[in-house]
């Protein structure tokens, strides 16, 4: 039963803590907002949220064959992808913001055929800029979560198969 419970049934739960993550933020997030981003979703939005999900769908079993506690310690192999993940994840932010100055630049070149710019016409213009960086920022944070989530469940499998958390801090973690 222990056995089950730290080879099997832990690294399961702990891989499903970013998907539940994911989840808590978008049901959390105003419906004001959530119908905002899908009425001004954009091609920089698709790419971003495109190569977010590849990398997260990437990393989720290579989280669980990290978590595979076998006797001795844990699979070091997937540590190094988890790892680069990870790190590409960095991007999604700058991506973002390069969709909302690409956003900003659209909306001053649209008034430069108008006399006058109203302000209300100007935050119309505006705001569909910012749907790229809420993608950028979401894509990070769920693509960092992996990686936390080896940390923190080898720890609690090690403790639980016996070992210390100090010793799997030592064993090759992203």
């Amino acid at each position: 039963m222990r056995r089950t419970l730290i080879q099997v049934f832990l690294p399961f739960c702990f891989c499903i803590v970013p998907l539940l993550a994911a989840a808590l933020v978008a049901v959390a997030l105003p419906e004001d907002a959530k119908s905002f981003y899908v009425k001004h979703f954009t091609l920089m939005d698709s790419l971003i949220l495109g190569l977010g999900a590849t990398l997260f769908i990437l990393q989720v079993p290579l989280t669980w064959k990290a978590l595979q506690w076998r006797g001795g310690g844990f699979d070091q192999r997937p540590d190094r992808w988890v790892s680069n993940l990870a790190q590409a994840a960095e991007w999604f932010p700058m991506l973002g913001l390069l969709g909302t100055v690409g956003g900003i630049l659209q909306t001053f070149d649209s008034f430069s055929t108008m006399s006058q710019v109203v302000p209300s016409v100007v935050i119309a213009k505006y705001a569909p800029a910012i749907t790229s960086t809420g993608s950028g920022l979401f894509m990070a944070f769920i693509n960092i979560l992996p990686p936390w989530v080896v940390l923190l469940g080898r720890d609690v499998i090690t403790s639980l198969g016996g070992g210390t958390a100090a010793a799997s801090a030592g064993e090759g973690t992203p």
